[in-house]
Formats: C-alpha cells, structure tokens, sequence
C-alpha cells in the first residue's frame, strides 16, 4: 500500500497568521443529489462536476514573489481578474468557468476582518477597491461566473464588532443567534455555534445570502464544517448551518452551487448529499511551502482517502479533491509525471476541476493538460473510478461508460520504473477478451489488444485509456447491492481492492449470499466470472446454486489477502429473463471465499 506523510494543513498556518486574534477565517467547501435546482443541465446545480480556478493555493504559498506582504497578499481584485482574464481567453473553451475566491476577501493584508452594519462581512477596500459588485460584474462578462467563501458559524470577530440589527428582521440581532454560553465551532474554533432554534439565526443567514447573491455570486464554498474538519462532538456539529444555509441560497433566486469542507465526516454523507452540491473528502492539497503543491506531502494521499466516498457521488453533488495545481511547472512542485497523474486521477474520480496555478505564467505542458478535451470528457461523464487493487503502488483504476466503453487509468505509484497490466478479464471485458485502445493524452489510437494492456511506467507516472470492447462487455452483479438477500450471518465489510470497496463475507456456516435478478436474454448454459477475495494461502470451496436448483462445490484458490481479489469461472444454467444464483459454504463447519462480485 502507498503511504504519505501527514502534516499541519491550514489550521495551524492560520492559527500562526493571526496569532491571538479571535477571529481566523480562513480556509474550503462541496454539494449532492437532490441539493439545489436550477439552470444546470435537466434542471439540476452541478450536473457535472465543474471546472474552474481558486485562489487559495496562490494564497497559501511562499513561494519567492507570490505574497510578498504576507501570506495571502496575492488575493486582490488586480490578481483575480487578471486570472480570470486568461481563463476566459485560454480554458473557458474546454468548460473552465468558476473563478473562486477563497479565503480572506473581507479582511485587510493583516487578516484583520471588517463587516457592515448588519454583521455581514464586507469586501477589503485595499483588496477589492471596486467591490465584490465590480468584480462580478467583470466575470460575468466574460462568460464566468463569480465563487465566495465563508466560514461556518458566526465569527467571534463578527460577535466582538458589535450587537448588530439583522438586515431584513431588525427586530432580531447578531448576539441573539448564539448560545449563551458563546461556545466555539468550525475546523479553527474561529467562531460562535448558532443556535437555529432561534428563528433570527435563519434570518441572519438569509441576509448573508442575499447580499452575496447582489454581488452575482454563483457559488459558494462554506468552510470549516463538521463534523469533520478535524473536529467531532455537537459543538463542532454544523448540520443544521449547512440546511439553512442551503434553503438560504435556493431563495436567493440565482442557480448557486454550494460546496463543503474539509474532511467531512463520510458518516454524514447522506445530510452532505441532501444539501449541498459537493464535499471536501480531504484535507487541504496545499503544501503551505515554496511550491504550491507535493506530491508525497499533498496528493497522493487521494488514492487511498478517496475509497470510502466513491459510491456517493453523482449528478448534483460530487467527491471534491481540492485544488488541481498542474498548470505552471516552475510553481506547482511536481515533475511532468506528476502533473499528468495528478489530473488523470482527478479526471477519473469525475472530481471537480479547479486549478489554484497563476494562470497568467501558465505553461505550454500546464494547457495541454488543463486543456486536453479527451480527459476533460472522462471527469464529465460522471463516473467516479474503481481500483482493481490497491495492493502495492502499482494500479489500475476504471469506470464504465454508459455506452459499454470503459475508462482505464494505470497508476506508478512507486518511486522507481514499473510495469503495469490491465487484465481486460478483470474489467469485464468478454468476448475473448479483446478491445480497441485509445490513448487519451496521446491523443492516439492503439488498435485492438486482446487479454490486458501493458506499459512500463516512469516514477508517478501513469496512462489514460478508452477501451471498446470488440465483442460487447460483461455485466456486473455486485456483491453488495440492496437488490440481493444476506442470510444466516452473512455481512457486507469493506475491502480497498473490491469493486465499490465493499463485499460480502462470513459465507458458510450457514451464511450464504443470493444475488437476484440476474439477467439473460435466452435460456442455457452461461459463463459466470466470479470476483473473490481469500487470504487462506490454501484456498476456500465456495457452493453454488442456480434457481433453487442442485447445488455444486468448488475449490477456490487463494487470491493472496483479504483484499487481492481473484477471479474463477463456473458454468451455470439459467432461463430466458430473470435468475438467482446463491453462494455459501459446503456444509456448516466450512467457511467459503468472501465475494466481490460476479460478471456474465
């Protein structure tokens, strides 16, 4: 397995900016289906993941020139629009539109906070001399649209500049809207927990919301949310901030994507899902060093943290990896390599695509990549991959495609040259196994291979593929769909090298798995790949059934570990339209394989 070394993110570099100051607010955010409707393709927000630039990573770095008065000196009106400016005339065309500011863009180079009279924090004259208005309406103009962050929880800051009158409900006041005993919440502790059993604090959101819609925001990144963000207990617990602020956006009128962050809690997905349209599952990408990013220290902790999550993600909310920084090699702090294996995996987990590079120094190889519309398609289509395993540094990832087509990226995630197969077996691909290869970064078509594609891989390099199948693709039953019946004590558990990293386990011993509704368009007899796991180094028999019929015995041969899947065939009778195959052990001392899934 990949390891990376875990180290302090935003919140001690922020702590460390504002020293004992109360106030921080600095830092990301996400979104879901059924989250907000609007002009989005079939009437839904984030249809499709989207594709964009961020300021944070420039204002993160110390890199020589980039925040010459301090951290987060980069964020002004001049950078943004100049950023905006190259976006429009060199990336707007492959479907880049969100320009998003982060964090700090109601605070002066000093990261001192200021708010209007209703205690809704207001744009930095110094930053932004023509106001947050001005600059929506410029992006606006060039066919973009305007991003805004917020922290979660009323800011102590906000708290200590005065009791204000809510706009829009001047009998209720920002004071009103806290509990009493003024106790801290988000990822920093920057804030006051509001209290929404007050009905004030629904309106005090609502006025935020309106304000920032007036501007022309589109979008908005709501940061420091828990649980997660490091943080855990109902103090830190901020459902109830995340619902209204989305049934504030939604009456604002405007179509506004809502994303989270950072680290958010997969036990709430279901809540992250309903009211936003995207969530943060990891820490901050940033290295807070003289490069934007790293490789061992910022992105390739992806590959493992995303497993978890890839099941969650769909048409109106989307698995958000944070920042893709691989447009300007002399800032970014990767090699070529890196860079193209850093946008594959994006592209593959159909996360969206925002770089935090300084668009104005962006590089030949940087467009290519930010640019490439064969890989861009592959992230819209929206078809978070699969790892075949993740057993050594060595990967395959894939996803299908609606039409029977599959995306295929090999990973080199070790530190020297490496071979890497896709067995084509293994993907589902029948009829012989053979399939035409296209090479998406090449831009090139590979003709037709049969039985697994190869290559030899430099250090963090990778290849990104469309595979056809020649003769059509297997069907996938998986293990641990709610369509099949667990009974006596068999269980679905997780495992990193499975198909949706789940399974189902604890067969035999009367435990047995049925999977339902298997299909076939004619009666006889049928081939069925059987995916397993079994760590016995002698293998397990596993005992099948077709339609209640007589039940036969296997033996099936160890796979290596409890999560190296394997795969054997068995021939099976089945009935014109719908079957039902069932696996358990051969008798009631005997435990079988745990099953992954199978494919006909």
């Amino acid at each position: 397995m990949l390891t990376r070394i875990r180290r302090p993110r935003r919140a001690a570099v922020l702590a460390a900016l504002l020293g004992t100051l109360p106030a921080l607010g600095l830092i990301q955010l996400p979104a879901a289906a059924g989250a907000s409707k609007g002009a989005g393709d079939g009437g839904i927000t984030a249809a499709k993941p989207y594709l964009g630039w961020s300021s944070w990573s420039l204002e993160s770095t110390t890199a020589p020139g980039v925040n010459a008065a301090g951290q987060g000196g980069s964020l002004t009106e001049a950078e943004v629009l100049a950023n905006a400016d190259v976006m429009a005339a060199k990336l707007k065309s492959h479907g880049y539109t969100y320009v998003n500011i982060d964090a700090g863009w109601w605070m002066d180079d000093k990261w001192k906070t200021e708010y209007d009279g209703n205690g809704i924090p207001k744009p930095d004259p110094t930053r932004f001399p023509d106001g947050m208005k001005a600059v929506g309406d410029h992006v606006h103009k060039e066919g973009l649209k305007l991003g805004l962050y917020l922290p979660v929880g009323l800011e102590i800051a906000d708290y200590q500049a005065g009791n204000f009158p809510i706009a829009g409900a001047p009998q209720c006041h920002t004071h009103d809207i806290v509990y009493p005993d003024l106790r801290t919440t988000n990822g920093w502790d920057s804030a006051y927990k509001i209290d929404f059993s007050n009905p004030c604090a629904q309106k005090f959101v609502d006025s935020e919301a309106n304000r920032m819609a007036s501007w022309g925001m589109d979008f908005l990144k709501m940061d420091g949310v828990g649980p997660g963000s490091w943080k855990s207990g109902n103090n830190y617990d901020n459902t109830a901030d995340v619902a209204a602020w989305s049934q504030a956006l939604k009456k604002t009128g405007r179509n506004i994507q809502y994303v989270l962050s950072w680290s958010l809690d997969h036990a709430h997905v279901a809540t992250w899902q309903q009211y936003s349209n995207g969530w943060r599952i990891d820490t901050d990408v940033e290295c807070y060093c003289n490069t934007l990013v790293t490789w061992q220290n910022s992105v390739v902790g992806r590959w493992n943290d995303v497993i978890p999550w890839i099941a969650d993600a769909g048409p109106g909310g989307w698995n958000n990896l944070d920042s893709l920084d691989v447009g300007v090699g002399s800032m970014d702090g990767l090699t070529d390599d890196e860079r193209q294996s850093y946008m594959t995996f994006w592209a593959m987990q159909s996360a969206p695509l925002y770089t935090g590079d300084d668009l104005t120094k962006l590089d030949d190889y940087g467009l290519s990549l930010l640019g490439n519309d064969e890989v861009i398609a592959v992230d819209q289509a929206g078809h978070p991959a699969r790892p075949l395993t993740q057993d050594s540094d060595q990967q395959v990832w894939y996803s299908r495609n609606s039409d029977g087509s599959l995306n295929v990226a090999l990973f080199n995630l070790g530190t020297a040259p490496a071979t890497i197969s896709a067995p084509f077996a293994s993907l589902g691909i029948g009829a012989g196994g053979s399939a035409t290869v296209r090479d998406l970064w090449a831009h090139q078509s590979l003709g037709t291979m049969s039985g697994q594609f190869s290559a030899t891989l430099p250090a963090h390099g990778s290849r990104l593929l469309k595979l056809v199948p020649a003769g059509g693709s297997l069907v996938s039953y998986e293990a641990e769909s709610p369509a099949n019946v667990l009974s006596g004590g068999a269980a679905v558990s997780g495992c990193t090298g499975c198909s949706g990293s789940q399974k189902v386990g604890s067969l035999g011993h009367e435990g047995a798995l049925t999977f339902t509704g298997v299909q076939a368009a004619k009666a006889g007899t049928r081939t069925v790949t059987v995916v397993y796991d079994d760590g016995d180094t002698n293998g397990r028999p596993f005992t099948y059934s077709v339609n209640g019929g007589a039940q036969t015995t296997i033996q099936a041969p160890g796979t290596g570990g409890w999560n190296t899947v394997g795969t054997l065939t068995i021939s099976v009778p089945l009935r014109a339209g719908s079957n039902i195959i069932t696996f358990t052990g051969p008798d009631a001392n005997t435990y079988s394989p745990d099953i992954d899934r199978i494919m006909l």
